[in-house]
């Protein structure tokens, strides 16, 4: 009884962590794409843009 139990909470488990890593390959894919598309707008840019930027505080 106990043993069964057990692995009812395991497959439970697994079933969430499955679901999590789906999850998860799915926000990689979409922030590649974006990345993606920000790369190809930062492409369109004339040559130089960008160079000179001052980060200092």
């Amino acid at each position: 009884m106990v043993g069964a139990q057990a692995a009812d909470t395991q497959m439970s488990l697994a079933a969430i962590m499955l679901k999590m890593n789906a999850s998860a390959a799915s926000a990689v894919a979409d922030l590649v794409e974006k990345a993606s598309q920000n790369l190809d707008s930062l492409a369109n840019q004339a040559p130089g843009v960008g160079q000179n930027v001052n980060i200092s505080a």
